[in-house]
């Protein structure tokens, strides 16, 4: 019989009853232990994500792959006429002009009047360029012309649209010139005026006179035209931009035909054939 049998009950109960005790002690600071070791790899768990969120927000990007450049003779973006290159290229084939200047008379159908012109074409090479070319001409009439017609007054109105090349003489010159001409369509009409009283009306009505047009004849026809001028660069590091001043002077022949007639019941008027003159501009070309 073992030794716990042969106590009394008395002291057997008590005997259990602290095992008992000493026993749950044991397995509860156990369980306190683990959940404080638990906790603490937790809490060191968390700690640690933190730090590596927070340290990769300071991460620096990675670099860009560099980016191949375009081909110095062509493909995709290169080369003068091609890709990137291509809207530099054609920007800079085409010019643009606009001008005037007065008209000295050669022919006697005319007398010295104003013009204005507006071109635009292209740049083939630095030598050679041609334009489209639009010219309105204003010039009086001579005064035997008003006498056979019994008018007071007149005028030519002359505007033509024509192509015309330029050679450029000198294109790396800051200082310039250059020689042009060409031909193309001319209509010519010839108006002879009378004061007539016209009333104007503004803040107030009144009675004053105007010049009406009382007879005209006109013409459509071909013509020719060529000069030369000077133009100087501006713009540019060392004066080598692409806008230029420019002052030009031309012949202009408008093959009108000859008149022998009345305009609209005016006198019998007589006008030569061909109207000749020259054009004086000063502009921009760019």
């Amino acid at each position: 019989m073992t030794p716990l049998m042969r106590m009394p009950l008395k002291r057997r109960a008590g005997v259990i009853a602290a095992a008992v005790l000493m026993a749950a002690g044991v397995v509860s600071a156990q369980t306190a232990a683990s959940n404080e070791a638990s906790s603490s790899a937790s809490y060191s768990s968390s700690q640690s994500g933190l730090t590596q969120t927070e340290m990769a927000e300071f991460v620096l990007p990675e670099a860009p792959a560099p980016i191949a450049s375009a081909s110095p003779s062509g493909g995709a973006g290169g080369g003068q006429y091609g890709g990137g290159g291509g809207k530099h290229s054609v920007l800079h084939s085409w010019t643009f002009e606009a001008g005037g200047g007065f008209n000295a008379p050669i022919s006697n159908s005319v007398t010295y009047g104003g013009q204005f012109t507006a071109g635009a074409g292209l740049n083939f090479n630095k030598y050679l360029a041609a334009l489209i070319e639009y010219q309105f001409v204003d010039d009086k009439l001579p005064g035997y012309l008003i006498a056979e017609a019994g008018a007071n007054g007149g005028y030519a109105h002359i505007w033509s649209f024509t192509i015309d090349p330029v050679i450029d003489l000198m294109p790396k010159a800051t200082n310039d010139v250059y020689i042009t001409g060409g031909g193309g369509f001319y209509r010519k009409v010839t108006s002879f005026t009378d004061p007539e009283e016209t009333e104007y009306c503004y803040y107030f009505c009144e009675i004053g006179t105007t010049n009406a047009v009382v007879g005209h004849f006109s013409s459509n026809q071909g013509g020719i035209n060529f000069g030369a001028g000077f133009q100087r660069r501006i713009g540019g590091m060392y004066g080598d931009g692409n806008t230029k001043l420019f002052v030009e002077a031309r012949y202009v022949d408008v093959f009108s035909p000859a008149v022998m007639g009345s305009a609209n019941g005016l006198g019998v008027t007589s006008v030569a054939a061909n109207t000749r003159l020259i054009p004086v501009s000063v502009g921009v070309r760019f």
